[in-house]
């Protein structure tokens, strides 16, 4: 059950902000208590804990709180990225391509009333209200690495569920093996959509046993609040294995498929930006490394970049989905 609070939702047994003072003073009795393999084991787990409760609520939206995720590698230890860098620096063209759009031209989505049609190959295909979405599993705080197939990146605590839990209530059929996400397309209110860049409606799409994998998150909010328009209000997908194009914002349709559905980046350049954009940092982009990346925030233009992890760093968790495939191949 979801308690409305300011406009937003609040789960019962979600935990309220942490300062940071007192995070670090647990952390100091966790370094003394810990003590051989189960100590050790005890501070990681009560470390990652404190680091999901550090997160400043920025005050601008509703609250949206998640409770702690039980999930493999839902909550990454690395420093979650500044909520002005996350907000402010993005890629929705449906509002612009300078990172600076979005933000400065998405005041004009209308997230309410919104509803998310499920489509295609299910038993029970149904129309979803925002607010019936908001309430159909508890909300959980979920810290993912965010990497862009341009080179950056940045670390997001998003907040929502599993798509899995929105997947086995309209039960695909036996021939589903696909799920399209569609994007709103409308240009009244973005001004996006009048350009060519892309084939509008905004389409993505993941194998079935993709976005049932319990780190595919459906996403309505972010640093404990409500999503910002900018990066996807009111409620996105977040696939932090794969580059980011492929967490299909401001989503009105789920479509299961049998074929493989066309995307909206592999149409425009197929050579560049395959089905899967997995993140694997030994396929270079046609036009540059994927080797390194820079972290929004935190390296300069200057400094030296970090390595980029196999699989954005979730190799453990989803490694084996795609067992015996050639990934240079199935870019």
């Amino acid at each position: 059950m979801l308690i409305p609070r300011n406009n937003g939702y609040i789960h019962p047994h979600a935990s309220e902000v942490t300062p940071r003072a007192d995070y670090e003073q647990r952390r100091a009795l966790l370094r003394l208590l810990a003590g051989g393999a189960a100590g050790a084991a005890l501070a990681s787990w009560a470390g990652r804990s404190a680091l999901a409760q550090t997160v400043q609520r920025p005050g601008r939206l509703g609250a949206l709180e998640g409770m702690r995720s039980a999930v493999a590698g839902a909550v990454t230890m690395e420093k979650p990225t500044e909520y002005k860098d996350a907000t402010g620096y993005n890629n929705f063209y449906e509002f612009g391509t300078d990172k600076a759009d979005p933000a400065r031209n998405a005041h004009t989505l209308k997230t309410r009333p919104w509803t998310v049609e499920v489509e295609g190959l299910v038993h029970k295909p149904r129309r979803f209200d925002i607010d019936e979405l908001l309430k159909l599993s508890p909300q959980e705080e979920r810290i993912y690495r965010l990497r862009c197939v341009e080179g950056w990146s940045m670390v997001i605590p998003w907040v929502g569920y599993s798509l899995a839990e929105l997947i086995r209530r309209v039960q695909p059929q036996g021939s589903a093996k696909y799920v399209e996400f569609v994007t709103l397309a409308d240009k009244a209110v973005m001004p996006g959509v009048g350009s060519r860049i892309l084939d509008w409606p905004y389409t993505e799409g993941l194998r079935l046993d993709e976005a049932m994998h319990p780190l595919t998150l459906l996403a309505f909010g972010m640093y404990g609040e409500l999503l910002p328009n900018q990066n996807g209000a009111p409620v996105r997908i977040v696939v932090p294995w794969k580059y980011g194009f492929k967490s299909a914002k401001s989503i009105v349709k789920i479509r299961f498929t049998e074929k493989e559905p066309a995307t909206a980046w592999n149409k425009a350049a197929r050579n560049e930006y395959g089905f899967y954009s997995n993140v694997n940092p030994d396929v270079d982009h046609p036009r540059w490394s994927q080797a390194t990346e820079r972290r929004i925030g935190e390296d300069g233009l200057f400094a030296k970049k970090r390595k980029t992890l196999l699989f954005n760093g979730y190799e453990a968790q989803v490694g084996q989905l795609y067992a015996g495939m050639d990934l240079r191949k199935n870019y």
